[in-house]
């Protein structure tokens, strides 16, 4: 049985006063899920603060980036050993860095790996755009943008992989708990391939695109996705309270 896992990306949103209010709003509640792994990932400014808020609790911290070299004239960067103090868990290759900052299959590559070597656990994203799935290109791209994230990655120990329709990303418009299914089995699929059945069997696969607390059960009752990657609704401590609940009644 895969555990199921439950982030919250909280992108640039919340001043440090306010990742303080919504971590303390979200530590007791959470605390009391059993069954689900959850991860919160503030902005850079608060994962000090945040990470002494839930030091003993059940809730691990995530970054929302990184970059790949471990220290250097690199103004304004956040290295892997720097996160590692404090964090569990890193989002990369998110479709937002992909598509405003340029991000590389390559330099996804470098951080995927980098992150590895100091024991942060990856949750790399993938996902097609609109005119990709129209034209039932979704595996296709999908497929091409694990190949070159994990070119020369031994094994999947360690990662997790959330898959996100770039089009379901902040729009409001979900991809169907079917559609998403039939993807992401289609991806543990081809990682067998590239791997083996059994590294594939315990690989969390998270579904990611406008989840919020009234369509997440849809998505989390599907056999092949194994939680979700919350963007807006994380910032409600109720909602993002109500998806993990959700998942651990229909997982547990």
């Amino acid at each position: 049985m895969r555990v199921p896992l439950i982030t919250g990306n909280w992108k640039m949103n919340t001043m440090v006063s306010e990742a303080i209010e919504l971590s303390n709003e979200m530590r007791s509640g959470l605390d009391e899920i059993d069954g689900v792994d959850k991860v919160i990932c503030p902005p850079f400014i608060s994962l000090a603060t945040v990470y002494k808020l839930i030091k003993g609790s059940s809730i691990k911290l995530g970054a929302q980036n990184m970059y790949f070299e471990s220290k250097g004239a690199f103004t304004g960067e956040i290295s892997p050993i720097m996160l590692a103090e404090l964090c569990q868990f890193v989002i990369i290759g998110h479709s937002e860095r992909r598509q405003y900052f340029g991000e590389s299959g390559e330099i996804i590559n470098k951080k995927v790996k980098a992150a590895l070597k100091v024991g942060l656990k990856p949750i790399l994203c993938i996902g097609e755009k609109l005119e990709d799935n129209e034209a039932a290109r979704t595996e296709k791209v999908v497929i091409r943008q694990l190949e070159l994230a994990l070119a020369g990655v031994g094994n999947l120990t360690g990662l997790v992989i959330a898959y996100e329709p770039i089009w379901a990303i902040g729009t409001g418009r979900a991809a169907t708990g079917e559609e998403a299914n039939e993807i992401i089995g289609l991806i543990r699929c081809n990682l067998a391939k590239l791997y083996s059945k059994e590294a594939t069997r315990s690989l969390q696969i998270l579904y990611g695109g406008s989840v919020t607390a009234a369509n997440s059960g849809e998505f989390i009752k599907q056999p092949e996705i194994d939680g979700a990657l919350v963007g807006g609704a994380s910032l409600d401590a109720n909602q993002f309270l109500s998806i993990v609940r959700q998942t651990a009644e229909i997982k547990g």
